[in-house]
């Protein structure tokens, strides 16, 4: 699928993709500079779009760990099944809320998401922060790109400690929070 392609599937689902571009290389990097993907064994993608995300993650990742990588729109997985055709990356075309039954009780390094929960009703943002939360290790990071600083609140009702970040190099400029 041509990156054009991509962005007129991006603008005919804005009601689940959230975003009116794809996230920018330097956003990519500070999300993942909070990481030490090199080090993991299992990184979870929710919301993997165009791939610009699971790209900058596979640029790091061990080949010996293993990325799941949920979305669910149609067109975009099939893109990066084509895209990530690597024995250790599983693009999962189902939604974030079912996240415990292809994990089958393992944990997780890190969690990375852009998903648009200002878009996803309050039961399946609940589902998705519970499940995301019981799924990290004890050192494991849930780490979120969004465009409104309000989600704090809602990521605090699962985690801690919330660092947030932000970057103008991006369109919309975005925020970086990183969970534990």
């Amino acid at each position: 699928m041509s990156k054009s392609d991509l962005l007129l599937e991006l603008y005919s689902n804005l009601s689940t993709t959230g975003a009116l571009t794809f996230s920018s290389k330097a956003l990519v990097n500070k999300m993942l500079s909070y990481t030490d993907i090199a080090n993991a064994k299992l990184v979870v993608e929710l919301g993997g779009g165009d791939g610009s995300i699971t790209q900058g993650i596979m640029d790091r990742l061990s080949p010996d760990a293993e990325l799941m990588v949920f979305e669910i729109n149609r067109s975009f997985c099939d893109a990066m099944e084509k895209q990530f055709p690597m024995p250790n990356v599983q693009i999962i075309c189902d939604s974030a809320e079912n996240l415990e039954l292809y994990l089958k009780g393992r944990k997780v390094d890190y969690v990375l998401s852009s998903l648009p929960f200002s878009l996803i009703s309050k039961d399946a943002t609940d589902q998705i922060l519970y499940y995301t939360k019981n799924s990290l290790n004890e050192k494991g990071k849930f780490i979120q790109i969004c465009y409104s600083y309000l989600l704090k609140k809602l990521f605090g009702k699962y985690f801690s400690k919330i660092e947030t970040k932000f970057t103008m190099r991006n369109l919309p400029p975005a925020f970086v929070m990183i969970c534990h």
